[in-house]
C-alpha cells in the first residue's frame, strides 16, 4: 500500500484521483493547501507527493520542505487548459513528473503502482510490527 499525498484547490478532481488510487490498493489522502499538506506530511512522510503546477509556482521552495519517505517522489499535475506556470530551477529538478490531469490519470496509476513496487523491493516500505514485538 503506497501513501499518496494529494495537494490542490481542484477538489473533484482530487478526490476522483483518490477514489481511483484507493481502489487500485493505495492510502490517498487529499490537502488543500501546502501547510495542510507539510502538516499531514510530518506524521507520516508521503511516498508520492502529488501538486498543482500552480500551487508549486507560487509556493517555490516551500513546497520542498515537505518531507517524503525514503525513495519519494514529487509529481506535479496541472489541468489541460491551464497554461505552463514557471517553476524554480532546484524544484524542475526535483520533479519525477509533470502530468496534465485527468488526461494522464493511468501514466499516474502506473508511477504510483512503480514507486510502491520499487520501494517494496528495496526494503524502504513500512512494515508492520508483529504484536509480539510491541511495547505494551
Amino acid at each position: 500500500m503506497t501513501h499518496v499525498l494529494l495537494v490542490g484547490s481542484e477538489v473533484a478532481l482530487l478526490e476522483g484521483l483518490a477514489q481511483s488510487l484507493a481502489a487500485l490498493g493505495h492510502d490517498p489522502v487529499v490537502a488543500s493547501t501546502l501547510a495542510e499538506a507539510r502538516e499531514l506530511a510530518v506524521l507520516e512522510p508521503p511516498l508520492v507527493l502529488v501538486v498543482s503546477r500552480s500551487l508549486a509556482s507560487s509556493a517555490g521552495a516551500e513546497l520542498l520542505a515537505i518531507p517524503l519517505s525514503a525513495g519519494g517522489a514529487r509529481i506535479l499535475y496541472r489541468a489541460a487548459s491551464v497554461p505552463l506556470a514557471p517553476l524554480l530551477p532546484a524544484l524542475q529538478r526535483s520533479v519525477l513528473a509533470d502530468l496534465t490531469l485527468p488526461l494522464e490519470r493511468h501514466r499516474l496509476a502506473a508511477l504510483v503502482q512503480s514507486l510502491g513496487e520499487r520501494s517494496r523491493v528495496t526494503g524502504r516500505s513500512r512494515r508492520p510490527t508483529p504484536p509480539e514485538w510491541r511495547a505494551m
